[in-house]
């Protein structure tokens, strides 16, 4: 077999006693399933090794009640009753060859114990993180034994239920280990506080506990965040973290490294590109003579070789490339990179953990449907019979339509009125920061452009009046949606009063290419990234913004993709002027009168041009016209539907082309993991 560049990248990695079967590493990641839904998790899980992920983890596995994260779906290990469904994942992960890693945790200051109602654990008498009103109580010396024990415990456990790879975490701001590193919350005065080594003397301890504990037959791998990004407030690579690393160098099997907090090891693609942890990890494996693992968003294979060949890591690390594609490696190793659902960073997958919800994915819409709907991400079952169907729109809920009914085997038609395919995903990825997002149109349009059994037209506008001249007896409409202009949104049901003095303008109307004059106010009752971009579209023109919305912050939602504070950020840097808990009400006369959310005091701003991010319309004339028709077979899907985020009409339509031809139309009948 003839060689290929990416060869290093399938080359076997011994960790302690057991071997990766090569260095594609799928880091621990949260996903919203956790204890509650075991089944759910061990087959998406499987399905990561299946698509040839050396090594599997799970996400946060919680050690003891009284590190209880509640209400978030983490991993639980409390006693012996927890094995079973953590062996679940394991026997699915050993099927395909790989290794299966579990991160253990007890949270301490990051823990509010909802479930168990026990207080929790700290270094220090502190305040929890997260706003809650309680605090940790301030470890002494039993305590700190009593924690040692439960990690032992978890450990021992975790080598029962079959993992061959045991976290020690101490990362993400998350866990205790690394609330006793910090110099922010570790005020102690005793051999576990003041200097960094009695800082990180619990850490040590650990550690030594677990490989004594499993490390015959486990490799122990330690999770740390080697910069803090709090300057000289908290731990630096250059500083602290080199040091920890020094200290400890050859005592775990292997070294994951991140940086912390999860908002900064996780950014959205808006705010950091492929890689961009390098620059706080690359000095680690000249500290440690063990293998190192770290992430950086990686999809590009080019990427993946320079990393191990100039010596940054030794395994690949990713969480969101291998939930956008589980086959992301096996891709690779057959040369069929084009075939990469890439990537495109935009945190969705956060947000399902964020609302305790079952993972979710923007580019790959069978992430969390593996085991309730049966879905895999490279298969599906073929056609019912010999039908042929027109898809008309090919924004992101056309396409993943047509590309999975086209695999299913069926004859395709799509119908774009305009001369380029893409739909909202186009116009949107051409604003600032949202370039990576196009990458959702091109996986599928390049994909179907493989595909002989399906004919793309565009300029070809279907209407009511010449619909029925196509003579398809199936149709698919995914015509999309668009913005509202007359202030109908979260915070209203009125329709805006205005006097025309104000040139009122929509997210369509600015990506069509019209330009804001004057002085501009954004007002943002859809709380996620448009507002915010756009606001930023217009300070790049030089305009004069104001961001006004009825929540307390800017882009409220984003708060769920961890990149809220680095939006707000970023338009204070750029003097935007920021009017937040204000309602609109009226315009006159170039002023917009809006009222305090709380006090309800009116309040006058100057405006040109009100550009409206409220609410939008489904595009569905077209649906309601042929339900009155002969046709065999309609449907709607997407934002034609029902107005969404990217990922949902993705998953609109994936959902649709499963279904299609089967005898079940109950787009609600899935199993229930309970």
């Amino acid at each position: 077999m003839a060689s290929s560049p990416y060869d290093i990248l399938f080359e076997k990695v011994k960790i302690g006693p057991v071997t990766a079967p090569n260095r594609f590493y799928q880091v621990p990641h949260c996903n919203g399933m956790g204890h509650r839904f075991p089944r759910s998790l061990a087959k998406m899980r499987g399905i990561k090794a299946e698509g040839g992920w050396g090594v599997v983890c799970t996400e946060e596995v919680e050690i003891h009640p009284s590190s209880d994260i509640t209400p978030y779906n983490q991993g639980r290990l409390w006693d012996d009753s927890d094995i079973p469904s953590l062996q679940l994942m394991t026997d699915a992960v050993h099927e395909h060859g790989s290794l299966a890693g579990i991160e253990l945790v007890y949270q301490g200051l990051a823990g509010k114990n909802h479930y168990s109602r026990l207080p929790t654990f700290g270094p220090s008498n502190a305040s929890v993180l997260g706003g809650y009103p309680m605090q940790a109580h301030a470890m002494n010396k039993k305590d700190i034994k009593q924690l040692r024990h439960w990690f032992t415990q978890a450990a021992l456990r975790s080598k029962r239920a079959g993992f061959d790879i045991v976290y020690v975490y101490a990362g993400h701001g998350l866990s205790i280990l690394m609330h006793f590193l910090s110099r922010q919350h570790n005020d102690r005065t005793d051999e576990y506080g003041g200097s960094l080594e009695n800082r990180a003397r619990l850490l040590k301890e650990v550690l030594i506990d677990t490989k004594e504990a499993v490390g015959d037959s486990c490799a122990v791998a330690l999770r740390i965040a080697v910069d803090e990004l709090l300057g000289s407030q908290g731990i630096t690579a250059n500083d602290e973290g080199s040091d920890i690393i020094s200290m400890l160098a050859e005592i775990p099997d292997l070294w994951d490294v991140n940086i912390s907090a999860w908002e900064n090891d996780s950014q959205t693609s808006r705010f950091a590109k492929e890689a961009f942890q390098e620059q706080y990890t690359k000095h680690v494996k000249s500290l440690t003579s063990k293998p190192v693992v770290g992430v950086g968003r990686f999809t590009s294979p080019d990427t993946m070789v320079s990393q191990v060949k100039r010596g940054i890591l030794d395994l690949i690390g990713a969480a969101r490339p291998s939930i956008a594609d589980p086959f992301l490696p096996n891709k690779i190793k057959n040369n069929n990179i084009d075939s990469i659902r890439e990537c495109i960073g935009c945190n969705i997958c956060v947000s399902s953990d964020n609302y305790a919800a079952p993972i979710r994915c923007t580019q790959n819409p069978t992430m969390g449907e593996e085991w309730r709907r049966d879905w895999h991400p490279e298969k599906i079952k073929p056609k019912h019979a010999q039908e042929s169907i027109l898809i008309i729109g090919t924004g992101p809920a056309g396409l993943e339509c047509g590309h999975a009914l086209a695999r299913r085997g069926y004859q395709i038609v799509m119908a774009e009125k305009n001369r380029v395919a893409g739909g909202r995903v186009l116009l949107e990825s051409k604003l600032p920061g949202l370039s990576e997002w196009k990458r959702v149109i091109d996986y599928r349009l390049n994909a179907l452009k493989l595909m002989p059994q399906v004919e793309i037209y565009y300029d070809s506008k279907v209407t009511t009046e010449n619909i029925d001249d196509f003579g398809f007896d199936n149709i698919i409409i995914a015509t999309g949606a668009r913005w509202k202009n007359n202030g109908q949104g979260r915070d209203t049901r009125q329709i805006l009063s205005h006097d025309d003095s104000v040139t009122i303008l929509t997210p369509d109307d600015l990506m069509a290419g019209t330009q804001a004059l004057g002085k501009v106010v954004i007002y943002d009752t859809d709380h996620y990234y448009m507002a915010g971009v756009l606001a930023e579209l217009c300070l790049l023109h030089n305009k004069h913004v104001t961001y006004m919305s009825p929540a307390p912050v800017v882009s409220q939602w984003t708060e769920n993709t961890l990149e809220q504070h680095k939006i707000q950020t970023r338009l204070m840097q750029k003097n935007c002027t920021l009017a937040l808990n204000q309602s609109l009400l009226s315009i006159k006369n170039n002023k917009i009168l809006s009222q305090c959310h709380y006090t309800q005091q009116p309040i006058y701003t100057n405006c040109d041009t009100l550009i409206l991010v409220t609410e939008r319309y489904p595009l569905d004339e077209l649906f309601s016209h042929i339900e009155t028709s002969k046709i065999k077979y309609s449907a709607l899907i997407g934002d034609a539907y029902a107005p969404g985020i990217i990922a949902q009409a993705v998953h609109s339509g994936h959902l649709e082309a499963q279904m299609f031809g089967t005898s079940n139309t109950n787009k609600a009948d899935f199993k229930r993991d309970k």
